[in-house]
């Protein structure tokens, strides 16, 4: 499988996270109303998907300028405070001081190499990313986002305001049509973001890859698409070497995964429910939720028992038998993964 990075620039708010799962989900639904986007169409790239996936989406990342070097910002490991040391010190005040800034250092910058350190260094916070936006001069606020954007963090939760109107009545109410709020995640005007995607090339291309991920930007993605959120532009695509890691004994995620039952001798991952819910015309229908799924969230990190595992990108299952509306529903229980070499 051939490694791609895909480069998109948020334009509005996102009601749901761009991770990978969801994404494949949204690009099933491409291919189900476009089949020249798949060769077979979307029904062989399904069949297969449980022994030969075709198409595995990461999540998204931020991607920013530091020094004139470009980064990923990954997710943090999801590996214990021991594996990112602190300096040791006399003054306990100062020591406390440095380990509660590290809490809030989310974030794992990888130069464009994909190979993995973690060193503390490393270690970015929401307002690093601020500081060190790849398209710092797009600064300036559009008048169509929230002012209160203008002193976030590089990423920025706010309550959308909804009204639910009753139809007899034309007006709010108590119950089912009394106003509410959602969750609204903002990335900065100007943020961009990096999709790493592994195709087999016998089935798609980049090309049609790219043009799946405009239409979804132009329509929008996840919830509340339909008022305007979840729209991004694509702004580029490369074609980018695996890292090569002969020492790794360990692999970092890069999307929730549903891994394996058998063939890891340990692991440190964060546990991650997906609630999913159908899209397009299965989500008027009388059963529009999906069974929930747990899974690993990204940034897990799995210890293989043998080199073996390293042959293939990627780790985990396909999902399927997740939905009573439609039976040949399959979930992407993979994630791409990074090698890396992790004291167990």
């Amino acid at each position: 499988m051939q490694l791609y990075e895909i480069t998109i620039r948020p334009q509005s708010g996102l009601g749901t996270p761009l991770k990978g799962d969801t994404l494949f989900g949204h690009f099933c639904w491409q291919a189900a109303y476009d089949p020249s986007l798949l060769k077979g169409g979307l029904d062989n790239l399904l069949a297969d998907y449980s022994q030969n996936p075709a198409v595995i989406f990461s999540s998204a990342f931020p991607k920013v300028e530091r020094d004139g070097v470009v980064y990923y910002a990954l997710k943090r490991p999801a590996l214990p405070a021991a594996y990112f040391p602190l300096p040791l010190g006399e003054d306990k005040v100062q020591v406390l001081k440095a380990r509660k800034e590290q809490k809030q250092k989310r974030w794992l910058l990888v130069a464009a190499d994909l190979h993995l350190d973690f060193s503390p260094a490393r270690l970015a916070s929401d307002q690093d990313l601020l500081t060190w936006l790849v398209s710092p001069t797009a600064r300036r606020l559009p008048h169509s986002w929230p002012q209160r954007l203008q002193t976030a963090a590089y990423t920025t939760e706010l309550a959308q305001p909804h009204n639910t109107i009753n139809r007899l009545s034309g007006t709010t109410g108590e119950g089912m049509f009394a106003p509410y709020t959602q969750e609204i995640m903002y990335y900065y005007p100007g943020a961009e973001l990096a999709i790493f995607v592994l195709l087999e090339e016998s089935v798609t291309d980049i090309q049609r890859l790219r043009l799946a991920l405009e239409r979804i930007g132009q329509w929008g993605f996840g919830k509340d698409a339909s008022i305007g959120q979840g729209r991004f532009q694509v702004v580029s695509t490369q074609k980018l070497a695996w890292p090569q890691n002969n020492q790794a004994n360990a692999a970092y995620t890069l999307a929730p995964c549903v891994p394996p039952a058998q063939g890891f001798i340990g692991s440190c991952s964060l546990p991650f429910v997906r609630f999913g819910k159908h899209g397009d015309i299965y989500a008027r229908s009388g059963q529009p939720f999906k069974n929930p799924v747990l899974m690993a969230a990204a940034g897990a990190v799995f210890w293989p028992q043998d080199r073996s595992f390293f042959n293939k990108p990627y780790l985990g299952t396909a999902v399927t038998g997740i939905s009573k509306t439609c039976p040949t529903a399959v979930m992407q229980g993979y994630a791409p993964y990074l090698p890396c070499n992790v004291e167990i």
